[in-house]
């Protein structure tokens, strides 16, 4: 299956469809490595994403962008980017990186970052960084086969 990728901002009546995605997505991950309760995980990525992304699309400092299959007839959404972009380091970091279920394992994946590093180095920028969380097998294969190295490990312990 051939694939090609393009990149468009995300626009404001999209923004709640992938809050249909992320917050369920986020307290998941939340509840899986923190070992908070569903109620509580939820609460902390609401809180999360009420701090981070104040204003949407239009919040200041962080970019949404929409992953788009270019060689679909309908130009079909399959993805989503949310990254925060760094101009004094030249660096992003993404906070986001989703592809649908529906097309996972199809190469999308190492096609929207070859999509996002080619834009991004037009741009002046030198750096991508990011976070995955430990149990996430299929983000993590797909950072490696990009050229992603490990340069650190985050870690928790819940106390009291």
């Amino acid at each position: 299956m051939r694939v090609m990728i393009s990149l468009r901002p995300m626009r404001a009546d999209e923004y709640s469809a992938y809050l249909d995605y992320f917050i369920p997505d986020y307290a998941a991950e939340i509840a899986a490595n923190y070992h908070l309760s569903p109620v509580e995980s939820r609460l902390q990525a609401l809180r999360e994403i009420d701090e981070d992304l104040p204003q949407g699309v239009e919040t200041s400092g962080q970019v949404l962008l929409c992953i788009i299959d270019s060689i679909s007839v309908d130009d079909s959404l399959v993805g989503y980017f949310w990254y925060r972009p760094d101009i004094p380091a030249r660096s992003i970091h993404i906070s986001d990186f989703h592809i649908f279920a529906a097309h996972q394992g199809k190469g999308y994946g190492k096609e929207a970052l070859a999509a996002l590093e080619l834009g991004l180095s037009k741009t002046g920028f030198t750096q991508i960084k990011l976070r995955v969380a430990e149990d996430n097998k299929r983000a993590k294969h797909v950072y490696d086969v990009s050229g992603f190295r490990v340069t650190g490990v985050n870690m928790s312990k819940a106390i009291g």
